[in-house]
């Protein structure tokens, strides 16, 4: 049996960029797989919080993401969620590689708002304003993803949160630090061309009027039927993006809840591999919203190009 090799969180960043992240993706979207198939998740409660199974299978791989999920972790000074990944040869079985989950997740939970929106990028033809809900890895990382796939600059990063005292000088570096429900931050919604949420918040962040039309809204917040970030008034015109249907009407509180609200229709939802490949485009002056709530096959994608560069 060969060795078995592990990629640590300085290896993930060193060996794969965000925009190279989303293409792994948009490859994987291209070919035969179809996320329709990848096989569900498990999330189960445990006394410190739940742990979560997430196995997939493309190609030559068989992979898995063991989660486990720690509310009380940030008292700790600890990572709230931590994680690893495992790679398996999908003929034999053989275990190949182990990657830093968290890492990893990082890298690919953007990736994925950015395949999922890509084609309606070339909609900005000068440079963009970017409001970020949200100033933890995520948040921080969907705008280095912003940033590394855009063909445009970033004209103002805006960085939105409840505690601004709580921020740390990365972010800073990255753009501005607003604080959560304030009227800059309404300014900030109105002139943005790029919103993201990555947030905890169960109920909305902003009021739908704010969204200036043709903005591209990504949701990547929770996996709960019950919780949402954005509207649901702000589904009523867009087009809106998902990266599996049944998946978002199990999992996405932003779609299942706007629809129950009425301000949605199910029949209408795209498919992230249908917007992908160009089945379907979309119109620059419609507002586009990508709801995501994380899937086993997105992790495998980027994994598997990871391995390959390693």
């Amino acid at each position: 049996m060969d060795e078995v090799k592990n990629l640590d969180t300085e290896a993930v960043f060193a060996t794969l960029t965000p925009a190279e992240a989303v293409a792994s993706l948009r490859e994987a979207l291209a070919g035969d797989f179809d996320p329709s198939n990848d096989i569900p998740r498990t999330i189960s409660d445990v006394t410190a919080g739940n742990m979560i199974f997430m196995p997939a299978e493309i190609g030559d791989w068989v992979g898995v993401k063991l989660v486990g999920v720690s509310v009380a972790n940030s008292e700790r000074g600890l990572p709230r969620i931590m994680a690893q990944y495992l790679m398996y040869d999908a003929t034999t079985l053989e275990l190949r590689t182990v990657i830093d989950g968290a890492a990893l997740t990082t890298l690919r939970t953007p990736a994925v708002s950015l395949a999922a929106v890509e084609p309606a990028l070339n909609r900005f033809n000068q440079p963009v304003n970017v409001v970020v809900f949200g100033a933890g890895p995520q948040g921080t990382g969907h705008a280095d993803t912003i940033a590394d796939v855009l063909d445009v600059e970033l004209a103002d990063v805006c960085f939105v949160v409840r505690s601004p005292d709580q921020v740390t000088a990365d972010v800073h570096e990255r753009g501005r630090v607003l604080q959560a429900q304030t009227a800059e931050v309404d300014e900030a919604i109105r002139a943005a061309d790029i919103i993201v949420t990555a947030t905890t918040a169960s109920e909305p962040l902003f009021a739908a009027d704010l969204v200036k039309p043709g903005a591209v809204v990504m949701a990547c917040g929770s996996h709960d039927p019950h919780s949402r970030e954005l509207p649901a008034e702000l589904f009523t015109s867009a087009m809106v993006v998902v990266e599996d249907l049944s998946t978002v009407l199990r999992e996405g509180g932003d779609v299942v809840l706007a629809i129950s609200d009425g301000a949605l229709n199910a029949d209408s939802l795209i498919t992230m591999k249908a917007f992908s490949n160009g089945e379907v485009s979309a119109d620059p002056d419609q507002t586009l919203i990508f709801k995501g709530s994380g899937m086993s096959w997105e992790d495998l994608a980027v994994a598997t190009k990871l391995v390959g560069k390693a």
